[in-house]
């Protein structure tokens, strides 16, 4: 199937899935944001000018559900904005959004037992505690492999992680 096309009735997709992919299509339409097809490390990316990129191999390997679960997902990031988005608060809320959304669709977060067991874990852990956080960095580089570098971004958005940082004398002790 022509790319293109496949992406035309993806995106047409979302308005048939419920609230959440109406949510997420009318913000597309609302910002004018553009979804395209490029290889990259991983399913799906925002970009800095506030598009979304899907990894071309979604056309051919991928089911359409998962495509939608990334799109829901970049969009979420999209929203979050860059500091949030850079960050594994904003990565954990994006993959829960993602993974609640595509459980909504397939009953499952996951075909393979090994990786739907690595999301529920996640789907539990909360977003305003530290341990739970570096958890879920570990998590979703099981789940992503070491490619995905969540390891470089900080727990939380960047001024909230610094002023951590300052008060207490935290900073040599808790990595």
């Amino acid at each position: 199937m022509d790319a293109e096309i496949w992406l035309n009735q993806l995106l047409a997709r979302l308005d048939e899935t419920g609230p959440v992919g109406q949510s997420a299509l009318e913000y597309l339409r609302e910002r004018k944001i553009n979804v395209s097809l490029r290889a990259q490390p991983t399913g799906a990316r925002w970009t800095a000018r506030g598009h979304i990129e899907l990894h071309p191999s979604c056309v051919d390997t991928m089911d359409d559900a998962y495509a939608l679960s990334l799109i829901v997902h970049e969009v979420r990031h999209i929203q979050q904005g860059w500091f949030t988005a850079l960050s594994v608060q904003g990565e954990l809320e994006g993959w829960q959004v993602q993974f609640s959304f595509l459980k909504s669709l397939t009953g499952r977060y996951h075909s393979d037992p090994k990786l739907d067991h690595i999301v529920a874990e996640l789907m539990s852990l909360p977003h305003t505690d530290r341990a739970a956080l570096k958890r879920a960095r570990k998590l979703m580089q099981d789940f992503a492999g070491r490619k995905y570098r969540i390891d470089l971004l900080p727990l939380y958005p960047l001024g909230r992680e610094i002023r951590f940082w300052l008060s207490s004398g935290r900073a040599s002790h808790d990595v």
